[in-house]
């Protein structure tokens, strides 16, 4: 069962500055990762295996979705 992301901390990137609302918001509950638009809190979130976020982002900071 995934947990609920409205009880989440959200966090937005410190490199978000400047880029007038165009983030996203990430939160971790229980064993999952919730990704949200910034822009609509209330809106819906993506939950996905912590796990299977923290390779994913791994992935992105060693450049393997760089074109």
């Amino acid at each position: 069962m995934r947990a609920d992301p409205r009880q989440a901390s959200w966090k937005k990137s410190s490199y978000s500055n400047g880029q007038n609302g165009a983030c996203t918001e990430v939160a971790f509950a229980g064993p999952d990762a919730w990704v949200r638009d910034s822009k609509n809190p209330t809106g819906h979130a993506i939950g996905v295996d912590i796990d299977k976020f923290i390779e994913f982002v791994s992935a992105i900071k060693a450049g393997h979705f760089d074109r």
